[in-house]
Formats: structure tokens, sequence, C-alpha cells
């Protein structure tokens, strides 16, 4: 891979932020709702705040935001704060800022996400792999079909699903929260098996949800395969069906399967997010769904800007993987 490609890849990752950064500051300017004013309305509601008392509570907290200056010097310094990474204050959490928010419910949705989209990438290819292998025993073949009926149940659904037969109705497992109720986060194998039994759940309502695709498309890419000339050639020359279906078949077939990991980050992010709120995790999906609900739009902005900034970052790392795996791009 040459320089050229290499920047112009950057460059790209670089206009997708812009782009996302742009539409997220100028949709929300259309409209003529004052997010300040409906919060502190929402607060006035519960007393406490005489109309005098609100009106300049308003207008301090406007201008420290900056609504009060022209569009153009807001849309500069807003695009400075993308680039530091400051998403500005909290309005329900005030004086805590959206980018300590994000920092304190980042490693719960990056532990869940990594876990859950790895085991069903590599779950996911290997049973489709082995559908389609023809010297694979009948039983191993068929072990993929219950999955690939599931894949008609979004893991949303499936988090509803698990969390009313599995925890509600059975009580195998707690309903959700990330540990125990009055239990004290420590380092100690009690507090992680704790914590590890309240992932359950919501990582199988993640896997459970994506492994089908992945068997159905790489089943495809497995049948396809079969027929190549370098297939053939391997079966000739007398290689184990262990070395054919390792470095000649999965190997081959599975490179198309990174382009699609790359394209369904956006899908599976979005999922998380939503599974995320469903069983009260402290990841950034519950940030969102509470800001969401208090009216908070500095923190959906930045989670919703942070979201698409890290799947653009993602997909141009696949890029850069991608012709690693792939010696006929790489050598281009």
């Amino acid at each position: 891979m040459n320089i050229a490609v290499i920047a112009r890849r950057i460059f790209f990752f670089f206009v997708v932020v812009w782009a996302a950064s742009t539409i997220t500051f100028f949709i929300p300017r259309i409209s003529t709702r004052n997010p300040i004013r409906e919060r502190f309305a929402q607060l006035a509601q519960t007393g406490g705040f005489s109309p005098g008392d609100l009106e300049q509570i308003i207008e301090s907290f406007t201008k420290q935001f900056g609504l009060d200056r022209p569009l153009f010097d807001q849309y500069v310094d807003y695009l400075w704060s993308v680039v530091n990474f400051d998403f500005g204050f909290s309005l329900n959490r005030y004086p805590t800022t959206v980018t300590d928010l994000i920092a304190q419910s980042l490693p719960w949705t990056i532990g869940l996400l990594l876990v859950t989209t790895i085991l069903s990438f590599v779950i996911g290819n290997l049973l489709g792999a082995i559908a389609a292998w023809p010297r694979a025993p009948k039983g191993w073949r068929n072990f993929a079909l219950p999955f690939v009926l599931l894949m008609g149940v979004p893991p949303v659904l499936m988090g509803v699903l698990l969390l009313f037969f599995v925890g509600f109705r059975l009580g195998l497992l707690p309903l959700g929260g990330a540990y125990s109720i009055g239990v004290v986060p420590n380092w100690s194998w009690s507090f992680a098996l704790d914590m590890l039994k309240h992932q359950v759940l919501p990582a199988l309502a993640l896997i459970l949800g994506t492994v089908g695709s992945w068997v159905l498309t790489m089943r495809g890419m497995g049948i396809t395969i079969q027929g190549e000339d370098y297939v053939n050639y391997a079966e000739h020359k007398g290689l184990s069906g262990g070395r054919i279906f390792r470095d000649y078949y999965v190997r081959n077939a599975l490179l198309p399967q990174v382009t699609g990991f790359a394209l369904a980050l956006g899908t599976v992010v979005t999922s998380a997010i939503i599974v995320e709120g469903i069983f009260f995790l402290p990841g950034i999906g519950t940030v969102l769904i509470n800001a969401i609900r208090a009216n908070d739009y500095p923190v959906i902005y930045g989670v919703v800007l942070f979201i698409t900034i890290a799947i653009a970052f993602i997909m141009t790392l696949m890029e850069f993987i991608y012709p690693l795996l792939d010696p006929r791009i790489r050598n281009q």
C-alpha cells in the first residue's frame, strides 16, 4: 500500500468526521426549540424558581453555552471543540462535562461490544464454514440452523425475550445492572463473577441476534469457493481435509467477511446501545437514553458524534488491516 492510498483514506476519514460534525451542529439549530429554556422550564415545574430568577438563569446559561453569539462563530467554536474532544457541559448534570460522562461509561460499552462482536463473528463464520463444507458431519452442518432461525429476531427484541423468560420467569440470571445492589466494586474474584453474571443476558442478546447473518454469508462464500481451482488443486495434491479447510477454504472465504464486519459495525453499535439501556448497564447507551429523557441536548449531540467518529475510525482501520489479509491488495 503506497503513501497516496494511505493519505487518501485518512483524508476521507476527516471528511466523514467533518460532515458528521456539521450535520450534528446544524440540525438542532433548524428547530426553534431552546434546549436550555426547555430544561429549566421542567425544573421550574417542581418549584423553587420565580419567573424573574428563571429568566436570569436561562440568560446566564445561554451566554455560557455561547448560544447568544452569531451562528458562524458558534460553528467555528464547535469545530474547534470537536478537534479537542470537548463536547461541552451536561445540562442535567452540570457542571459535569459530556467528555467525562463518555469516559466514565466507555469501558462498559467497549467490554460488552468487544466480547460479543468477536464471539459472534468467530462463531458465525466457523458454523457457516462447517455448514458449507461437504466433508463435515451432517450433525455439525445442521448445528447452524437454530442460529439462522434466530437471525430474524433483532438483538433488542432478543434482549427483551431473554430478560422476561430467563431473568424474570426462570430467575436464572439478574434482570439488569452492572453488579448486584449493595456490592462495592473491588478487585476480587467474587466481584468479577458477580459482574460477569450480570453481563450474560445482554451479551447473549447481541450474540444470538447477529450470529445467524454471519452463518448465512459465510456459508454462501464457502459454497462459491468449493469450485475454485486452488481448492480442487489442493484436493488432488492429497492434502488433508483439515489443512484444506483451514488454509484454502476458510482463509479465502473469510476475506469478504472482514469487509462485511466493517460495514456491520454501525448496526452492531446501535443495537448494543439500546441493549445497554434495556439492561440498565452504565454504558454509553444508558447515558444516551437518560439524556433523551432529560432533554439534555449537549449529551445527546456529544454521544452521537462520538459514536460516529468511533465507527469512522474503526472502518478506516479495517481498510488498513484488509491488505494485510489479502496479498492481492497489498501488492497493488
